[in-house]
């Protein structure tokens, strides 16, 4: 759990505007990639499944590509979360949601002027699908060691299942019922704003993503806690 001033402040804004880039990075990836996840592994999965018994319009290539990339940002995430110490959050969250932002502007680049409808298996549209998901790992991998009840920023069954099971009619209390229903209240505008944008062009929605996630870590790396020898730097700069 967080335990740091920070993440009780900002923690949750920030992982509630990253919840709305998922819903962006879904819609790029499903309607414009192909038929396909690249933040949503569960639906990954079910389409890999789907694509295997021989359901049209799904690619098994696509889909694993998607499954290997966010496995292989999750490892790179999950190696940076290691050495999250709680007095180190904040830092380390600052530079994995920079990391992802990075990774969605070079998707963005990639992106610009491949049009979806003619790219289903062109080596542009499996950059995408691999940058994609390799930001989308490396920010799960991180946001699970925050540790942030309700707040996953990529799945929302276990939030629409605890808003439903644990309301006043079910006789519970309605714990984080406003965190809930941000989350999915942020993840549908996002799904709908990457629909809209991908009108556009394939780039558009992931410059808005790119963008977003870098508004997160500067966020999260404005409102960290200075370290000790930071602190100690600016108090002997004072004197």
């Amino acid at each position: 759990m967080p335990s740091t001033s920070w993440s009780d402040n900002r923690l949750p804004t920030i992982l509630l505007i990253l919840t709305a880039v998922t819903g962006v990075v879904d819609a790029v990836s499903f309607l414009g990639l192909g038929r396909v996840f690249t933040a949503n592994m569960t639906g990954n999965v079910v389409f890999l499944a789907f694509a295997v018994a021989g359901a049209p319009s799904l690619s098994i290539p696509r889909s694993t590509t998607a499954l290997a990339a966010f496995l292989a940002g999750a490892v790179v995430g999950g190696r940076m979360a290691v050495r999250m110490s709680p007095a180190g959050q904040a830092r380390r969250a600052s530079i994995a949601f920079g990391i992802e932002a990075a990774l969605l502007a070079v998707a963005t680049a990639v992106a610009t002027g491949v049009s979806s409808a003619n790219a289903q298996e062109s080596t542009s549209l499996y950059a995408v699908i691999i940058l994609t998901a390799i930001a989308m790992g490396i920010r799960n991998a991180v946001v699970r060691k925050l540790g942030v009840p309700d707040l996953t920023t990529t799945v929302l069954t276990l939030t629409i299942t605890g808003l439903a099971s644990d309301s006043s009619l079910a006789g519970g209390s309605n714990p984080h019922w406003q965190r809930r229903v941000a989350s999915i209240a942020l993840m549908f505008g996002g799904a709908a704003v990457g629909t809209l944008l991908l009108r556009h062009s394939l780039a558009l929605p992931l410059a808005f993503a790119a963008f977003s996630s870098f508004s997160g870590a500067l966020m999260v790396y404005g409102g960290r806690q200075p370290s000790g020898s930071e602190m100690l730097a600016k108090q002997g700069g004072t004197k």
